[in-house]
């Protein structure tokens, strides 16, 4: 059986800290300029010093997290902070192999998406890598849109980056898509 629930003990947020040092293995071993990429904007030291603060910077009402768990085992994780004001970012979301397939990330990104209506923002943003096709497609099929970078990229990253933003006012919102 597969739940999605908000962290609240320790062991929960230990187990969205390994998850997500799983999501940067996976993408250091995707392609040579995906893992320039990865080195570079998540040094090792600096990817520890986000592990490290995930229940600061992503604690309502400015962020939430998002842990999968299927029969009763850490499988997915995502999280989305502030990015300015009525505006979140959703980051680091990630199912692993073992739960791929099981409808997983889009129960963590329908979290995700409740959870920033409910705190009031206005429009989610987020990006994924190209090499990343089934997320593309996932975030595409819950009414996500494609936009231009909102932040600075290193040159380095250019053209390997998709963007997204979700409306979530009620007249421009697009969720829930209807299939």
């Amino acid at each position: 059986m597969l739940s999605i629930i908000e962290p609240k003990t320790q062991d929960h947020f230990d187990a969205v800290r390994r998850l997500c040092w799983e999501y940067r293995d996976f993408l250091l071993a995707l392609d040579p300029k995906s893992q320039s990429i990865v080195r570079l904007l998540y040094s090792r030291d600096k990817y520890k010093r986000l592990m490290d603060a995930i229940e600061v910077e992503h604690r309502p009402p400015n962020g939430g997290v998002r842990l999968a768990l299927k029969n009763d085992l850490p499988v997915g994780c995502g999280m989305f902070h502030t990015l300015e004001p009525g505006i979140a970012e959703i980051k680091r979301v990630f199912v692993n192999e073992t739960a791929r397939g099981t409808g997983a990330g889009y129960a963590i990104m329908q979290s995700l998406i409740e959870a920033c209506r409910t705190q009031g923002f206005e429009f989610i943003r987020m990006d994924t890598g190209k090499p990343l096709e089934a997320a593309a497609r996932l975030y595409l099929s819950m009414g996500f849109n494609l936009r231009d970078a909102y932040a600075e990229i290193p040159e380095i990253a250019h053209g390997h980056l998709l963007f997204f933003e979700m409306p979530l006012r009620l007249e421009g919102a697009n969720w829930p898509k209807k299939n």
